[in-house]
């Protein structure tokens, strides 16, 4: 006699389970589930990717092992929570990694029950989210940016019409002045953003230093007065340093005209380059302005970006003196960086 065994119930729960392993294997975040005293029990091949350990290392040790020192109470608290049989979503924190270096994680944790519903331990799902977090500051950053530029055009604004008017005769002169300084202003602006038609790449532009210097201070000159001098030879600048080097020499002369020699009737700018040993030196050296008594107690955001242009997109050093007739500021870069 034959009997027939309907196993198709268990075929599909076979399938499932099988599915289900296939997408932890091949998933790209990291998984791994624990017990309740933090022992880590299985983790899968993202897991190894993300924290560098392989299974064999981790299997059977503390979750801890991949806790930095300074947040080791985070594991007692997720446990008790889990504990509760709570579920932990999007729980952002930092991890180390077996090399030591650390990584920033959103995690995603969930009790785990045995067959009568007691709660054994916890699955735990981490994705790295270090570009995220690096967009994030980036747009943070560029939202400072526009902030501190905005202001600044709008002072800038008041500042062409106190200049063009100090040496207009009739209104029709000022009205001219005026458009002829705010026309200077926009060119010298458009050269420190990037290029909005190419996703927000810097553009590939060709210009020579002494081109670019009298680019950007053209709004700040008076007509019949040399309130700025330049002088160096004719260094070629390409491609996105083009725009970092015009970024610099805005807030140079952004910052004379709102609070240095190019504030003063009498103030004078010299602005001054030569090449040593395959580096560029420039100066700018102000006098004239309103008398200084040193640097400022705190580092504004236009210093900030300056310094980050210098040292990270041009690989140079910056340096500023607060003299008492002026400030000056001396500032470094490898010719090649001028033309990348």
């Amino acid at each position: 006699m034959n009997t027939l065994v309907d196993i198709s119930d268990r075929k599909k729960v076979e399938d499932a389970a099988q599915r289900l392993a296939a997408i932890v294997e091949f998933s790209d975040d990291a998984i791994l589930s624990k017990d309740l005293n933090g022992i880590i029990t299985t983790l899968n091949p993202g897991a190894e990717r993300l924290f560098g350990y392989t299974s064999e290392e981790l299997i059977g040790k503390p979750v801890t092992i991949l806790i930095p020192q300074d947040r080791q109470d985070e594991e007692t608290e997720i446990l008790e929570r889990i504990r509760r049989g709570e579920r932990v979503e999007h729980y952002e924190t930092i991890r180390r990694r077996k090399d030591g270096s650390l990584v920033d994680i959103s995690l995603t944790m969930s009790p785990i029950k045995d067959s009568e519903g007691r709660i054994i331990g916890a699955s735990k799902i981490a994705r790295d989210i270090t570009e995220h977090k690096q967009a994030l500051e980036r747009y943070h950053l560029v939202l400072k940016e526009m902030n501190h530029r905005v202001k600044n055009l709008f002072t800038l604004a008041g500042g062409v019409v106190t200049l063009s008017a100090r040496s207009a005769a009739t209104p029709k002169e000022l009205a001219e002045a005026v458009r002829e300084r705010l026309a200077a202003l926009a060119r010298a602006h458009d050269l420190t953003l990037p290029d909005v038609t190419n996703g927000g790449q810097k553009p590939d532009r060709t210009t020579t230093l002494p081109t670019l210097v009298q680019t950007i201070i053209a709004p700040f000159v008076n007509q019949g007065h040399a309130r700025v001098t330049i002088s160096g030879p004719d260094v070629p600048v390409r491609g996105g340093a083009v725009m970092s080097v015009a970024l610099l020499l805005h807030e140079f002369a952004t910052n004379a005209a709102k609070y240095g020699a190019l504030f003063s009737q009498g103030g004078h700018v010299d602005v001054t380059w030569s090449i040593w040993k395959d580096e560029l030196l420039l100066a700018w050296r102000e006098q004239g302005g309103p008398p200084l008594t040193g640097p400022p107690a705190n580092e504004g955001f236009g210093s900030l970006l300056a310094r980050l242009t210098v040292t990270g997109q041009l690989a140079g050093k910056i340096t500023r003196d607060w003299n008492k007739d002026g400030l000056t500021i001396n500032l470094s870069a490898p010719l090649e960086r001028l033309t990348q």
